[in-house]
Order: structure tokens, then C-alpha cells, then sequence
């Protein structure tokens, strides 16, 4: 397959970070994040500087400086500096997925106690209140799950070899 002569990646790797772009916009992710997010993916150390994504992702270091600002913001990425180095690296960490949904129980709690104030405020006895305790409540319940889930997740990544 074909691969570009700037960035050495092939078209089929091409296609699918616009591919996987589109799909995370289409759940509310910023669209110029998406890409960035999707470009840090197949890197193979998972890296790039905002240089190297502006050339990947032939776009200027401007969407590049706002598209990072927002996934270092949610958590998606972290900034690295390198010593001796004077540019910074955007980085995926390898387990993305469990950091990120360990780190929502925190945004859930909040959540959850400003949901409660709203209750207060309501009172359990109007529809609203009700809608409000509801979601609460799943807040809660998801919460509550999450570590089961994540042990489960670890014991299947062992059991495959994948850790």
C-alpha cells in the first residue's frame, strides 16, 4: 500500500484515522480533536509533537494548539517535555481507557452531589425532583460499578497476555 512521503504512513492508516475522527465528532468530540486523537493512536509510540501532527494531519500548528488544549483538558492526552528537549510531546497513555473511566467516577460524584442540591431545591414530591433523583441515582450506580468493571477488564487483559 501506498504510503506518503512526508509522514511515512500508508493510506489505509490514513483512512482510518479520518474514519475513527469522524465517529468520535459524531459523539461530541471537537472535530479537529478527533483528528489529533485519532493521529496519536497509530503512532507507534503513541507521541507526536504539535509539529508532527500539523504535517500528519496537514493543518495548521493553530488547530493543532486548540485541538491539544482540549484533549490534554478531558484527559485524553498528556503533554511530556523530553530533557533537553524545547518542544513538547502529546502522548496517549497505553491504557487510555481505564485512566479515563477511573478518572469520570470523580466527575460523576461531582455530579451526583450537585444533582442532590437540585432535589433539595425540587423536592422529591415534583416530577422534576424525581427526574433529578433519578439520574442521580444511575450516576451512583455507574459509579459503584466502575471498579468491578475495571478488575474485570485487568483479569481479561491478563488472561490474554495483553497487560
Amino acid at each position: 500500500m501506498a504510503r506518503d512521503e512526508r509522514t511515512g504512513e500508508s493510506e489505509g492508516v490514513r483512512r482510518f484515522v479520518e474514519r475513527f475522527a469522524l465517529d468520535l465528532a459524531d459523539a461530541g468530540m471537537p472535530r479537529m480533536a478527533a483528528r489529533v486523537f485519532a493521529s496519536l493512536l497509530v503512532a507507534e509510540d503513541g507521541r507526536r509533537t504539535a509539529g508532527e501532527l500539523a504535517d500528519v494531519l496537514q493543518v495548521s500548528p493553530a488547530a493543532v494548539s486548540g485541538a491539544v488544549r482540549y484533549l490534554v483538558q478531558v484527559k485524553l492526552v498528556v503533554r511530556e517535555r523530553r530533557p533537553g528537549e524545547r518542544r513538547d510531546d502529546y502522548r496517549v497513555l497505553d491504557d487510555l481507557w481505564y485512566t479515563t473511566v477511573m478518572d469520570r467516577g470523580a466527575q460523576l460524584l461531582a455530579w451526583e452531589n450537585t444533582l442532590a442540591e437540585g432535589e433539595a431545591a425540587l423536592g422529591v414530591d415534583s416530577r422534576a425532583g424525581r427526574r433529578l433523583a433519578d439520574t442521580r441515582e444511575f450516576f451512583e450506580f455507574l459509579r459503584g460499578e466502575f471498579p468491578g468493571l475495571m478488575e474485570k477488564w485487568r483479569r481479561q487483559r491478563k488472561s490474554t497476555g495483553t497487560t
